[in-house]
């Protein structure tokens, strides 16, 4: 079937099959083209990969055929079940991977979207991006489904040590990565994106049964990466473990075998120029948030810090540091406001995995006893915070939680897709932009130098070493009255 495509090149449909040579019919694509692929097993027993080129105004898409499942399995992990050699302006959309060495490895890429794939059971990294020497430019990973891996084990290996080479503003967004902890299993972060990477999102995923910390990330060589509302447990390490230049914020951690949130030197990098808020972080054993080796500004606010026999927040040091507002309980290195689990949340508690619900109680600690002053624009849902300092993940409201409910599954989609701006709570980013300043943090994130760590390994420390303002404040003034109702009021 022959499609007209926006400019003057001519698009073709085709349709493929497990009988049919898929590695051929996907390398012969041209801009604008598209391969729909029927249900059922394509077993691969050779080297499968593509390289191809589509144009922002026809991009080349490749994807399952409605309703339907192609399968893609190596039943040996002596070569990888896909390489995507090069790829610009190409989306790959509904495929199953499994098998193999690692299921899709991405040696050169621009603009390519995977998106709506299941990968898992590999014998080694799900998906990995690291070839050295490598800019991989405004990749979107999208709403992927990946768990039980095998070997080193990574969900998502993005970038090198070292900055050898490096993934930039891309999204990482929606996925559901689990069972990264098999017996096999050597590391097994759950996404883990490598020094120098800089402007990524990493947003709204889902990651529980780790090895290594659930998201790992590193110093960067441009703007800052941004870490948020993310729900986590049963990280085998740290939940989030960044050595320099993030925004984390709006996360959820009900478990990690260590702290909760971890900011500690790793390869080149040491903390500073991170922002970390309105966390919410429920942890049994290690601390909730940890700080060690401060170098640079670190601003530590608005976070729900709950630890039952670790602390609620511990630091080696506290020069550069900016800790306001913040609600919990365990011993902390700066003065926190105490919580108490059982009367603050709805429905909350140390054991680590859902079910549980971590919403604020009316009555209880966290509605408006934060600062100000480092308010993002949302909250966990999505939903707009309105400049109303509640502490914690999500923002307060009368009539109770109105989105996702934690469990064992994707995070359905956030009413508010842009990740916002506001505060000291992070800088506004746009996929395939920049994230520019932080505001309140001096001004645009410096470059970091960048030595070389010959072990590879990277840290010392640690159990792995591992707009319009005005606006907004009108339009929120009716949605603020209802929910002033039953909380502490931070208008009066």
């Amino acid at each position: 079937m022959m499609v007209a495509s926006p400019s003057t090149a001519i698009a073709e449909v085709f349709a493929g099959g497990p009988d049919d040579d898929i590695e051929a019919m996907i390398n012969g694509l041209q801009p604008g083209d598209e391969l729909v692929l029927a249900g059922g097993m394509y077993t691969l027993s050779e080297r499968f990969s593509f390289a191809i080129t589509g144009t922002e105004n026809n991009p080349i898409v490749i994807r399952a055929d409605d309703g339907e499942t192609p399968h893609f399995h190596r039943p040996d992990a002596n070569q990888n079940v896909i390489d995507i050699d090069d790829a610009e302006f190409v989306t790959l959309r509904g495929i199953e991977v499994s098998g193999g060495s690692a299921g899709i490895r991405i040696s050169g890429a621009r603009f390519l979207t995977i998106e709506g794939c299941e990968i898992h059971d590999t014998g080694d990294v799900a998906l990995r991006a690291n070839d050295t020497g490598v800019t991989y430019e405004s990749l979107r990973i999208l709403r992927n489904h990946i768990h039980h891996t095998n070997n080193t084990g990574e969900g998502m290996y993005l970038g090198c040590n070292n900055s050898g080479c490096e993934v930039v503003n891309s999204l990482i967004e929606g996925n559901y990565i689990h069972h990264t902890d098999q017996p096999s299993v050597s590391q097994g972060d759950g996404i883990e994106l490598k020094e120098g990477s800089s402007g990524n999102v990493i947003r709204d995923n889902v990651i529980h049964d780790t090895n290594y910390p659930c998201i790992l990330t590193y110093a960067t060589n441009g703007n800052p990466n941004i870490i948020e509302r993310n729900a986590m447990w049963s990280c085998g390490d740290h939940g989030i473990q960044s050595a320099a230049d993030a925004v984390i914020r709006n996360n959820i951690i009900l478990s990690a075998s260590a702290d909760g949130i971890a900011m500690q030197p790793h390869q080149a990098g040491s903390p500073s120029n991170l922002v970390v808020v309105h966390n919410t972080i429920l942890n049994a054993s290690g601390d909730a948030i940890s700080l060690r080796g401060i170098t640079g500004s670190v601003i530590i606010a608005n976070n729900a810090l709950y630890s039952q026999s670790g602390r609620a927040f511990y630091a080696n040091g506290t020069a550069d540091l900016v800790f306001l507002g913040n609600v919990g309980v365990g011993e902390a290195s700066m003065p926190i406001a105490t919580g108490n689990l059982d009367l603050d949340f709805v429905a909350a508690g140390f054991a680590g995995a859902p079910t549980m619900d971590l919403f604020p109680e009316g009555g209880g600690s966290l509605p408006g006893a934060g600062s100000a002053t480092h308010v993002p624009a949302d909250d966990f849902n999505g939903t707009l915070r309105q400049g109303a300092p509640d502490v914690g993940a999500y923002a307060y409201l009368d009539d109770g939680n109105p989105g996702w409910t934690l469990a064992e599954s994707f995070k359905t989609r956030a009413p508010n897709e842009d990740p916002g701006a506001g505060g000291t709570g992070g800088a506004a980013h746009g996929f395939g932009g920049s994230t520019g300043a932080v505001p309140g943090t001096g001004g645009a994130l410096a470059e970091r130098p960048h030595a070389e760590d010959p072990s590879g390994s990277g840290c010392s420390i640690g159990r792995h070493g591992h707009g319009p303002q005005l606006l907004c404040w009108l339009l929120g003034l009716a949605a603020l009255a209802r929910r002033r109702g039953a909380r502490r009021s931070w208008l009066h």
